[in-house]
């Protein structure tokens, strides 16, 4: 990787992942192209933002659990293909019950052109250092509904406490809140605003090819 791509958990201390894309728990049910480990990467900016957030997390008793950060332009393209695809049914009753999949992106639930392929966006959550479990939030990762909105009629009061810390934190480390995804946030002062990049997430000797990918996007 470029030097001001890196993996997040190794810069950022404290913070839990689990980088859904490269696993079958996700809206398309199956790994998704360029996530070849389940590790999550971002920009150095991004990591400096989240150290802030996770700060102002630990002093709510607080910890910050990533689920994607840099995400390749091939798995947006995939995402495009897949909405395209009959209705199977394996993952609509969780994540997108009351609507089609061809209309994901007309919505604005996926884009084409992510901020997460810039490289300083990324979906999380909260969970209580204590216990280690998940903050109720009122709906899961991923879920193609209103009820996933900020400030969502009907969401329950403790449910709608946890997504005013969250969102509380991100702003103290620097990030904007998508106003339909209540986990998805997008670093202000963004290194890359208008930059989309494909290299894979990947480790060991491999990682030597997305440091040239992402050199050669640049200079494009």
């Amino acid at each position: 990787m470029r030097g001001d791509f890196v993996f997040v958990d190794e810069v950022v201390a404290g913070i839990r992942w689990d980088a859904k894309y490269a696993t079958w728990d996700n809206f398309t049910g199956r790994p998704l192209p360029g996530y070849l480990a389940n590790r999550i990467v971002g920009t150095a900016a991004l990591c400096d933002g989240l150290a802030r957030a996770r700060d102002a997390a630990a002093s709510l008793g607080l910890g910050l659990l990533l689920w994607d950060g840099y995400r390749p332009q091939r798995a947006v393209d995939e995402f495009l293909r897949w909405s395209e695809l009959p209705e199977d049914g394996r993952t609509k009753t969780r994540h997108y019950p009351n609507i089609d999949r061809s209309r994901m992106f007309e919505l604005g639930y996926v884009a084409a052109r992510s901020g997460h392929t810039r490289g300083s966006t990324v979906d999380l959550t909260l969970f209580d250092l204590a216990s280690g479990g998940l903050l109720p939030m009122g709906g899961d990762h991923d879920l193609m509904d209103p009820v996933s909105h900020h400030d969502a009629p009907g969401v329950p009061s403790t449910a709608a406490r946890h997504r005013r810390a969250l969102r509380d934190v991100m702003e103290a480390g620097g990030f904007d809140a998508y106003p339909t995804e209540w986990w998805h946030y997008t670093l202000r002062d963004e290194p890359y605003p208008d930059s989309y990049f494909d290299f894979p997430v990947t480790v060991g000797r491999a990682a030597l090819a997305p440091r040239r990918e992402a050199r050669r996007l640049l200079e494009a």
